[in-house]
């Protein structure tokens, strides 16, 4: 398994061999050994999978607090979608930054975004499906929004802001507050 640092280091791009042949591909997506011995040694508990019918389709920013913080390891099976992480670790020299990556099942590759970071994604083909490993349970309580179209964030999602697709949640959630103290750095 090849890993790559994006601009923030501790966000990772994980990208898995792939053998094909005239019967189809295999790949090993997940392997804790193969991962530990490159230093990467994370235990997930839960496996999500969604799927966006309509390109344009956002699904963020999300993250949970302690004591339910979430890493994710997310990938696409189908379709292709614009992933972004955003730094909101009190102190981080990165603290309120972003990184993306394009993944898709055309590219095989998969985001690491760790906890003290922000999620989301925007569709970038109809009926895409992502699955992502969290390394935490899901807790209401602990669940955090921020507007995916905060000024402050000023994030460059590829969807004209009267295209885009939301939930309602996603629709009302509160912009980015550099005083909210949800993850401290390190």
């Amino acid at each position: 398994m090849k890993i790559e640092s994006l601009a923030i280091p501790e966000v990772k791009l994980i990208t898995p061999p792939k053998f094909g042949d005239s019967r189809g591909f295999f790949s090993e997506t997940w392997s804790v050994a193969k991962l530990k011995a490159q230093g990467f040694d994370e235990t997930f508990v839960q496996d999500n999978h969604s799927l966006s019918a309509q390109k344009g389709t956002i699904r963020g920013l999300h993250c949970q607090i302690a004591p339910h913080v979430q890493g994710k390891l997310v990938r696409v099976i189908k379709g292709a979608i614009w992933d972004v992480a955003v730094d909101i670790r009190r102190g981080s020299p990165s603290f309120g930054k972003w990184v993306a990556a394009e993944l898709s099942a055309e590219n095989w590759a998969q985001l690491w975004i760790p906890g003290g970071f922000l999620h989301g994604f925007c569709t970038l083909l109809p009926d895409t499906e992502v699955i992502y490993k969290v390394t935490g349970d899901y807790a209401k309580d602990c669940e955090r929004a921020v507007r995916w179209d905060d000024p402050t964030l000023a994030l460059p999602w590829p969807v004209a802001a009267d295209e885009a697709l939301l939930s309602d949640k996603d629709k009302t959630a509160p912009l980015f507050s550099p005083q909210e103290h949800w993850y401290s750095y390190p």
